[in-house]
């Protein structure tokens, strides 16, 4: 027998195998889905932030060329079907009234039913044989509507008189939490040397992924089942609420993921139009399909951020941080759809900084805006932001050098496992070494130098840089499945969704490894509830973590069962094999099987019955298995002093992640989230007009994204 020479294991710098797919033309997105008979949709959309809809008059359209139906919210209401949930509160860290109040879950009905709460939400859905002819019939739907005043800022949300959004939420306040020890905190305070405190604003900012949304539903009246084909971050969510919906078994509910060109968290949720494809497909008996261009993609995708926060830190007269309060208010936008930013920023207040005390007040204000989710980081990059600014505030106030504060009062390696004021447990780190690192990379001591250097040139220089640790938890529940087919084939099957992170090469580099056998003989599937049972998807960087926690679990049951097998074929004591290579073998002596054949003889039916069958494991994870990636990055910038143009001269980053599975991966995500914080530090914001509820950065020419001439 040939044994395969291997290679392409963790730590190898492996280019991606989906690339030649990707950059081929040969990949499948939501828009190269189609199907002979299918039609299309095209949503009519508010130009209205907020009113009260009396009534939708498609009269015009629905005797032009090509149109086939028009659904309004009193279909979706005839039809007896549901709002989609919209209720993401995570359980482990979960948000509650201060005043004991029962949270009220904005219902989210597809398509407007009463009142409208925002531009660009959905009125009607007009089907046509072909797109053009959807849109001609769209820009003649009439709409009679009571025009309301609106609210598109958190703060002023909360205030009274303000315009309410749903009766149910007085004052718009959805949510009002705490957390931590006031009281602690206050004594703390009340005797405090120094207090540094700090208003800020986390602008709100949204995914603008490289691949707009796109979705094509099907009905089997038949079988009386829906398929559903759209990009998202992971097939399982989407089935579960899309059923819900509907009303219906969730196995009647299919749904297909393929390539997916970029996710940022924003299409971690099952939106609108998933829903209303569906449904049109059920009302037409043929297949619909959406596309979202540009322009619609940034009044309709869910945002980030958009958070208002003040923080008080308190100090001692030695620079030790004693206690630190917050108050943050988010602005959700018009529903429910997510708390996990507002829940899970406040869980790392402290950063990798001890401070023995903290207290957060964390309340959730409904407006005139498109809805915020997770998104790059989900509430952490916020708390990180806050940390380190009023670190650097408090050192100019009490005349500290500012590195020299953090070294004070940062957590040291012998204090792990440390527990913070907000029961979270950081279990390892060397956070004091990240900062060093970023700091010699940047080089940071001869700074001084360089800005005293550009003066007399007239030139302006500044340099900083931010300690940050991330909460790597997301939701718990994840499967996975793998099968040695006797053809040389390894089939693993997982519950993410791969948005561009290289799934297909990193899990094929674990698995590869830990049995020994070829990289190209790894098969990944995923993205299709046909086979994919369960899982939560890609978020919060959860996927590579528990993708090699649970593929170790099926390895070990397959190999312990091959064992048996191969002990059977080869006439021997299971105690006498041993595997390795990819190999069976007898110890001690050159009688061997590889874990193909091993395959081949648990499929050929000659072997005891406990033994017979695919050679296949499934191992699935339904706890929590936090890690707490962190790191240290420190940027020097030019400041044109005429126009204000920020110019990177020097950028460095040290993140600790744990074991790399692919160096090549690795650097390309840093690359990735640098970029995404240099666009929201310089140039990104969702920007609403106050009074009429419009958003203006509705395009490229108004919500600018970082180039490649702009970063280093």
């Amino acid at each position: 027998m040939t044994v395969v020479e291997f290679s392409g294991g963790i730590g190898a710098s492996v280019p991606r195998a989906e690339d030649k797919r990707l950059l081929t033309g040969t990949g499948k997105f939501s828009d190269d889905i189609s199907k002979s008979n299918q039609v299309y949709a095209v949503m009519v959309r508010s130009e209205h932030a907020h009113a009260d809809l009396i009534s939708v008059n498609f009269e015009n359209s629905i005797s032009m060329p090509g149109v086939v139906m028009i659904l309004t919210g009193a279909d979706w209401i005839s039809d007896g079907l549901n709002p989609m949930p919209a209720w993401g509160n995570p359980k482990d860290v979960e948000l509650q009234n201060r005043d004991g109040s029962e949270i009220f879950y904005t219902p989210l009905f597809p398509v407007v039913v009463d009142r409208i709460r925002r531009v660009g939400e959905i009125i009607a859905v007009v089907i046509a044989q072909t797109e053009a002819q959807a849109r001609d019939a769209a820009e003649h739907v009439e709409l009679d509507c009571n025009v309301l005043e609106c609210v598109t800022d958190g703060v002023s949300a909360l205030i009274d008189g303000r315009p309410q959004l749903w009766p149910e939420v007085p004052n718009n306040l959805s949510v009002d939490d705490v957390k931590g020890d006031k009281v602690a905190c206050d004594k703390i305070f009340s005797s405090a040397r120094h207090i540094v405190s700090l208003e800020t604003f986390n602008q709100r900012v949204t995914g603008v992924p490289m691949e707009p949304r796109a979705a094509l539903g099907s009905y089997d009246h038949q079988n009386d089942s829906y398929t559903l084909e759209a990009g998202g971050q992971g097939v399982i969510r989407f089935r579960n609420e899309l059923s819900a919906t509907f009303g219906v078994e969730a196995k009647t509910m299919n749904v297909v993921s393929r390539d997916v060109g970029g996710g940022y968290g924003t299409r971690n949720h099952t939106y609108s139009e998933f829903a209303l494809v569906l449904w049109a497909a059920k009302r037409t008996g043929l297949p619909v399909k959406w596309v979202c261009d540009r322009a619609e993609a940034f009044i309709s995708d869910y945002a980030g951020r958009d958070l208002f926060t003040k923080a008080e830190l308190a100090i001692d007269s030695n620079g030790k941080f004693l206690a630190l309060k917050t108050e943050n208010i988010a602005n959700l936008g018009t529903h429910t759809v997510s708390y996990v930013p507002l829940a899970r920023g406040p869980t790392v207040y402290n950063g990798v900084y001890n401070i023995d005390k903290g207290y957060a007040i964390s309340q959730g204000v409904l407006t005139n805006t498109t809805a915020t989710a997770s998104y790059r980081g989900a509430g952490r990059p916020e708390s990180m932001f806050v940390i380190e600014r009023i670190i650097d505030i408090a050192a100019k106030k009490i005349g500290i050098d500012r590195i020299a504060l953090r070294r004070l009062n940062m957590i040291s390696e012998d204090s792990l496992p440390y527990t913070n004021a907000f029961d979270v447990t950081y279990d390892s780190g060397k956070f004091a070494l990240s900062m060093e690192r970023a700091m010699e990379l940047v080089d940071w001591n001869r700074f001084p130098n360089r800005k005293d250097n550009a003066q007399k040139e007239g030139r302006l220089l500044g340099i900083g840089l931010a300690n940050y640790i991330e909460t790597a938890t997301g939701y718990p529940q994840e499967r996975a499945e793998m099968e040695v087919l006797p053809s040389g084939q390894v089939d693993i099957i997982l519950g993410t969704q791969s948005s561009g992170q290289g799934h297909e090469t990193t899990y094929a580099q674990v698995v590869s490894e830990w049995l020994g056998i070829p990289f190209d003989s790894v098969r990944l599937r995923t993205g299709n509830t046909d086979f994919v049972l369960a899982g939560s998807g890609s978020h919060s960087s959860r996927s590579m973590r528990l993708a090699g926690h649970l593929y170790r679990q099926t390895i070990d049951d397959i190999i312990a069962r091959g064992t048996q097998i191969a002990a059977f074929a080869l006439e021997v004591s299971a105690g006498d094999i041993t595997f390795s290579s990819g190999e069976f073998r007898v110890e001690g002596t050159d009688r061997a099987m590889n874990l193909f054949d091993t395959a081949a003889v648990a499929k050929s039916g000659n072997i005891p019955s406990n033994l017979s069958g695919p050679l296949r494991a499934v191992a699935e994870i339904n706890d929590s298995l936090p890690t707490y990636p962190n790191g240290c990055h420190a940027c020097e910038v030019e400041v044109d002093r005429d126009t204000g143009i920020v110019k990177i001269l020097r950028y460095a980053g040290v993140d600790d992640v744990g074991r790399i599975i692919n160096p090549m991966l690795v650097d390309g995500q840093c690359h990735g989230g640098i970029v995404q914080g240099v666009g929201q530090a310089l140039e990104e914001e969702c920007i609403y007009d106050p009074n009429s509820g419009q958003l203006l950065a509705g395009s490229f020419m108004d919500y600018s994204m970082p180039r490649a001439d702009e970063v280093p």
